[in-house]
């Protein structure tokens, strides 16, 4: 039986997005069959939510700094502990940071500043 699973804003589809690289990184041979029902559930989520939903909104830049990390990881493929490891910070604090939880520090801003190459004057106005 296929797990029901429902996006219901844009937010979310982003975090979903996110826990499909993290399943998808861990290798199909590590998933458990939870892990695999999961992740069709989530993905199917995922392409209704794109057909409905974003193909209806015209494309837009990110405006946040949470948006563009998130759009760097995707086009990147990288999970965000692939991410959290390349900037050199722990994942609990890059999940906080791009779920509004926790404010962006110095060290997190220069680590992505060096690591996306975004405009310091972008950073600095959507922190």
């Amino acid at each position: 039986m296929a797990m029901d699973y429902a996006i219901n804003s844009e937010k979310h589809y982003h975090e979903t997005m996110v826990q499909i690289y993290d399943l998808m990184n861990k290798d199909e041979e590590n998933l458990t069959e939870a892990d695999v029902k999961k992740l069709t559930a989530m993905t199917s989520a995922a392409e209704r939510f794109e057909d409905e939903v974003l193909e209806l909104k015209p494309t837009r830049q990110p405006n946040s700094l949470p948006e563009v990390i998130e759009l760097f990881m995707f086009e990147n493929k990288l999970s965000q502990a692939r991410l959290a490891d390349e900037l050199g910070i722990g994942k609990p604090k890059l999940s906080q940071i791009l779920t509004g939880k926790r404010k962006p520090d110095v060290p997190f801003l220069k680590a992505v500043y060096n690591k996306l190459r975004l405009d310091p004057k972008f950073i600095m106005d959507h922190i």
